[in-house]
């Protein structure tokens, strides 16, 4: 298992933060409090067999 380092837009106050990626397993749908609004942001990942991982970051009501 390897976490990446991955840095998103919270969808609700416009910040950047950082967030950890797990890209051992090929689909992950979580939510995670984003560090400076604490609001709650849905992440999807994907991640293909040569490694390349796609975020997608949502609000809550999306």
């Amino acid at each position: 298992m390897e976490l990446l380092n991955q840095n998103i837009t919270c969808p609700y106050c416009g910040e950047a933060i950082e967030i950890l990626i797990d890209d051992s397993v090929s689909e992950a749908d979580y939510y995670e409090d984003c560090s400076v609004c604490c609001r709650p942001i849905r992440i999807q990942v994907t991640v293909d067999y040569e490694g390349d991982c796609q975020v997608v970051v949502l609000r809550d009501d999306d």
